[in-house]
C-alpha cells in the first residue's frame, strides 16, 4: 500500500468517536472501553490518515466470534498480526480509513501504546522530530511496509523517552 502522509486533521476525533459508537453496537457488552492513539490523535504531528483505535474487551477469545459478522461489514480480519493478545481489524481497503486494535483489559501493549500518545501530546519537539522523519522517508519510500520498517528504530527509542518519562512522572 501507498504511503500518504497528511497534515493533522481535527476531523480524526470525529471519526474516531463515530467509529466508537458503532463498533459499540456491534460488540454490544464485550466493549469496556475505546482509545484514540497513534499519530492521528495527537495535534499538529503528520499522519497516514489511518484512525488507530484500540478496544479494550472483557474477553479477547470471545472476539473472535465476531469475525464472521466483522468481515460482512467491510473489516479485514487480521487476526493478531504479530502482537500477541491483540485482535486487528481494518476498514476501508486499499483506502483504509481505520485500524482497530483489539486487546483484553489488563494486557501489557495498551499502556505502551497510550503512554507515547501521552508523551507526544505534552513534547511538541519531538513531534517535530517524528514529522521530520516522517516526511523523509515517505519521501524515499513508497511502499507502507518500507516506511514502516525504516521508522522503527526511531520509535523504539521514542517509546524508551516516553515510558522514562511517564516512570519520572509516577515518582
Amino acid at each position: 500500500m501507498k504511503v500518504r502522509l497528511s497534515e493533522y486533521d481535527g476531523n480524526w476525533v470525529q471519526m474516531f468517536n463515530n467509529e466508537a459508537i458503532f463498533l459499540r453496537g456491534v460488540f454490544g457488552e464485550e466493549i469496556i472501553k475505546f482509545e484514540h492513539f497513534g499519530s492521528t490523535s495527537v495535534p499538529g504531528i503528520k499522519a497516514k490518515p489511518v484512525i488507530d483505535m484500540m478496544c479494550f474487551v472483557k474477553d479477547i477469545e470471545k472476539i473472535d466470534t465476531f469475525n464472521g459478522r466483522m468481515h460482512s461489514l467491510g473489516y479485514d480480519v487480521a487476526g493478531e498480526w504479530g502482537i500477541e493478545g491483540r485482535r486487528l481489524f481494518r476498514k476501508g481497503g486499499e483506502n483504509r480509513t481505520h485500524h482497530i486494535h483489539v486487546y483484553e483489559q489488563g494486557n501489557p501493549h495498551i499502556q505502551r501504546h497510550l503512554i507515547l500518545r501521552d508523551y507526544l501530546r505534552t513534547h511538541p519537539d519531538e513531534v517535530e522530530r517524528y514529522t521530520y522523519l516522517k516526511e523523509e522517508l515517505a519521501q524515499k519510500y513508497d511502499d507502507t511496509a518500507f516506511y514502516s520498517k525504516a521508522k522503527k528504530p526511531f520509535v523504539k527509542e521514542l517509546e524508551q523517552r516516553a515510558l522514562n518519562w511517564y516512570e519520572s512522572q509516577e515518582k
